[in-house]
This record gives C-alpha cells, structure tokens and sequence, in this order.
C-alpha cells in the first residue's frame, strides 16, 4: 500500500492533491491513502475564520471549502489530525472523529481506525502543561485564551489511548513525541533549526505525553510535523517480556510551501482485509464506551484514577467481550457510513460575508455514533450548560495563575512555565511570515527538481539494528556538541501559541528593519501548484 504523508496542510489541499496527482504520473503508482499531521484548516466560511489562531490579516479562505461545499471532492481518501492553526468551532463537531467533507476524514479528539486492515491512530493538538489536566470546555465565540486552549491535549485523550492494548501500525500527532530527536541526525536538525539546540540538549523539545504514548503504543510508524521541517529517525524499544523489541520509524514533515519537503510517498506492507473502506476499530470504541463516564467538560482538574485504593475502577483496557459488544451496537457493521453532513453555509467567493459569527452546531454524525454507542456528545454538553460555559470562557487570570503553578506530571517539562523560553511559543506572526530562501527562484518548477521524492521504508524487523536499516544512528546517539552562537536574524519561527515571545526571533537576514516592513510570503506559484481553474485569491 502507498500511502502519501502531509506535514502541515495550512488549508493547501488543491496544491497537496495536485502534488500527489504529479507524482503518481511521474512515478508510474498509485497512492491508496493521504495522511495529514495537523494544521489542516478545515474552514468552511468567513465565521470559521474567527475561530482559528492565526494573526487577522492571514486568515485567508485557502481551499477547504472548495471540498466542503462539493465543487470538488478529494481525490484519495484523506485522513487528518488536528494541530494548533484550526477551525478549532468546526473540529468540535466532531470529538470521536468523522467526515469534514466527502472522502476527508478527521480522527477526533483522539482516534483509531483501520483500513484495508492497516491500524491508524492520532492525537491532535499540542501539549501545554497548564491545560493538560483540564476537560474539553472550550465553546465559540472563543476568548484570546480558550481560542488557543481548545487545541491543547488533555491528559483523558492521553490516558484513553494508554488502554490500547493491540498493535498500531501507524500513528499521528501534530509535535513530536519528546526526546525522538536522539534517534536521528541530530546534528542535521541542529543545522536546519539553529534555536532548537537548548531544548533537544535539556531535554524538553517536544511533548511528553506523546512520549509517554510512543512507549506504550510502540506503533511502527509514528508521523508529526508542527516543526516545519523533515526529520527521520528510528527507534528500538525495549523489549516487552520475552516479546522480540520493536522498532518504530518516525518521519516528520515540512508545512506545504514551494521547495519544501511537506510530501513523502510511504510504502506499507499490504495486509488482507475484509473490507476495501476505511473502518471503525472495535478496541477503541470499547474502550470509548468503558471512559465515557470519567468524561470532563469543565476547565477543572481531572487526574486519572489509580490503583492507589481511592478508585474502585482503574483498568479500562477491552476485554473480548467488550469489542463482541462494540460489534453489536454497530448491528456488524464496521465500516465508516458515508453520512458526511454540511451544517454551516459553505463560503461563497462570489457574495462574501465578512461579518458572519462563528457557528456552534452539533453534527449529525457525532449524534449518530453517540446514539449507537452510549457515548456524550462532549461538545453538545459543553453548549448546553448557557450560562455556566460563558463563566468558564472567562476564566480570571488569578486561576490562570495558579494552573501555571501547578506542576506538570512530567518531572522535566517546562511548557508551563511562563517565564520561559520555548519555541513553541513563537508568535503565529514569525511563522506565518516566509521570507524567499531560493534567491533568484523561477516561477516556473523544473520538472527535474526539487520534487517530493517517494521515500520506501522496510518492513518492521527486530533483528535487525536499527541503524542498518535506515542508515542512522543507534538509540544510544549523544547530542551533538554546540555550535557557535548564530546572529539572531538567522534564527526560525515555528508554530506556537503565545504572545510572550513576539520578540525573541527576529526576522531572516534579508528583512534586519522594521517590523512593519511588508513580509514575503512565499508560497504558490510554481508550475507544478498551478490549476487552470484555481480561481483563488493569490496572496
């Protein structure tokens, strides 16, 4: 199976088909399945836009909407996460997952689902220490801090997917699972991110929670972004019992800009299948149904239970019996009805409506599967409390204050410490403002180079070392000793989602003036972008 792999989407779905529609002609294949690693930009309409944390002047229309309203569908089945650019009003719809438009599947909150017997789970959002703990209760129209807060991971997702007990074969989240940087060329990232080199030498590049779950999940592909740059490494996990050790193979992607490596063609091994679609997973909707009840949608803290003798419950991993249950709620029917529903206007480029608010609806598809499975509509629960989701939305610096002081479950992590600098904390306004890195750049593409190239993975295999297999460095692989200091005006931006460090990274060497000088974006444009129909707004 050829499965395509996006890092950041950023609302550019007309460019990434058109870049798997030229190389399948140029590589004579067939990709059977798109994978997206967040910041997909599902936007709708102009009242989407309002809930999506990006700086106002770049909140553009790009082209989701496109397929939402039917004028085009996706050409390969498409499957996403959520990252920290969203409509975050529309990803709400759907917390257990479902279709944002024909053929485009979002994997909710947290997810799992299999197609053509290839097991896919994802996690979206980013971790924030501050938020970790809290319940999904974030509701348009969103603040300055829930319109950031709503794409942080909760620690229920996390412990949810902490009951998976079968193997994955594929895993998504949109940060990197902290610490995979040592399983790389570490010295080539270094390069390539010059200001990543404090955090991957303490430690605290990344998330811990996806740490936390690349160790007990141990899926043999593991798939990020968010950092806005390819990276590849592999790592042998210890072994389990007297289990042979497994290996999983992580590949981080560019966002999708002109000579960036945001597209790789994976090669999976095939796997029989009775179904050709894209399926519903019995151990996770089993294990759905056994945490429903521990489900939050308050901004108050919420800690796993424990086998501590205060819980009477702590175990929610699926037994035979509950995926046999699973499979009877579904009537059998395992695979994922195509029930895709609009329940917003899609945009209309000929009548603009500048002034529409952001939507809240409940989705029929979550009401459906909720129905069938006995689940909350976390969402809907969230809209129904009036009153007391308007308090929660306005929530006092005081308690804001003291979720900072609080201390993060992750002896090393430093997210939420205010006072401290982390990357993730980049202004949206460094990393949306490209400068031209290709001097002197044609518009037009050679058709002979820089094109995303079809990168062949083996075959999981525990006897084998790791660095023979994709020519990298072992487990064991140091941090690189330090470069000497770069001038700041060499530094990067990448996404975040705090206003604190709006100084820190300066622009590249080119732009050393004023902040209100008029930035680059460098995007489009190129031969192998161009459509004869895109009739959109170029900017």
């Amino acid at each position: 199976m050829k499965i395509a792999v996006e890092g950041c989407c950023h609302g550019e779905l007309d460019k990434i088909y058109e870049t798997i529609e030229y190389l399948e002609k140029k590589e004579s294949i067939k990709v059977d399945l798109l994978l997206c690693c967040g910041d997909f930009q599902a936007v709708r309409n102009e009242g989407d836009l309002k809930c999506m944390a990006v700086p106002a002047k770049y909140r553009t229309m790009q082209t989701f909407y496109k397929y939402y309203s039917g004028e085009k569908k996706a050409p390969v089945l498409t499957i996403f996460i959520g990252g920290n650019h969203e409509a975050s009003n529309h990803l709400q719809e759907l917390p257990y997952g479902g279709w944002v438009a024909p053929n485009i599947y979002y994997l909710g909150y947290a997810g799992v689902v299999r197609y053509k017997g290839i097991r896919i789970g994802g996690l979206s959002g980013i971790y924030k220490s501050h938020d970790y703990r809290k319940g999904h209760h974030e509701f348009p129209p969103y603040n300055p801090e829930t319109l950031r807060s709503v794409y942080h991971i909760r620690n229920m997702e996390v412990f949810k997917l902490k009951q998976i007990q079968m193997p994955i074969d594929i895993f998504m989240s949109h940060d990197w699972p902290r610490r995979i940087y040592h399983y790389g060329n570490t010295e080539d990232l270094l390069r390539k991110k010059k200001f990543l080199r404090s955090e991957v030498e303490t430690n605290t590049l990344g998330s811990p929670a996806a740490e936390e779950l690349l160790a007990h999940l141990q899926p043999s592909y593991w798939f990020s972004a968010h950092l806005h740059v390819k990276f590849a490494a592999l790592m042998q996990h210890p072994p389990k019992g007297n289990a042979a050790p497994r290996v999983t193979k992580f590949l981080s992607l560019d966002k999708c800009l002109p000579y960036r490596e945001f597209l790789q063609i994976v090669d999976i091994p095939d796997r029989s299948s009775s179904s050709e679609g894209l399926e519903y997973d019995p151990e996770w909707f089993a294990v759905l149904k056994a945490t429903n009840s521990l489900q939050v949608t308050t901004p108050q803290r919420w800690n796993p239970p424990e086998n501590n003798g205060l819980h009477e419950r702590w175990d929610f991993r699926a037994s035979e019996a509950d995926m046999m249950q699973v499979m009877e709620d579904l009537s059998g029917e395992l695979g994922i009805p195509d029930n895709f529903s609009r329940t917003v206007p899609p945009y209309d480029p000929g009548h603009p409506q500048p002034h529409t608010p952001p939507s809240y609806n409940t989705n029929p598809q979550t009401t459906e599967l909720c129905t069938k499975l006995g689940l909350t509509d976390i969402y809907c629960k969230v809209g129904q409390r009036g009153d007391d989701a308007g308090r929660s939305q306005s929530a006092t610096r005081e308690d804001e204050d003291e979720s900072l002081d609080e201390p993060s479950e992750y002896p090393t992590d430093t997210s939420g410490l205010s006072s401290s600098f982390n990357p993730d904390e980049i202004t949206i306004e460094d990393e949306w403002e490209e400068e031209e890195e290709e001097k002197g750049a044609k518009a037009d593409l050679p058709s002979d180079t820089h094109t995303p190239s079809r990168m062949v993975l083996p075959e999981p295999k525990s006897t084998i070392s790791p660095s023979v297999l994709m020519d990298l460095p072992p487990p064991s692989h140091s941090t690189p000793r330090a470069l000497p200091a770069q001038p700041e005006g060499e530094q990067e931006g990448r996404c975040g989602d705090e206003e604190a460090a709006a100084r820190i990274l300066k622009r590249s060497s080119g732009e050393a003036g004023s902040r209100n000088t008029t930035p680059i974006i460098k995007r489009r444009n190129q031969l192998i972008y161009q459509t004869t129909d895109d009739d959109e707004c170029e900017g």
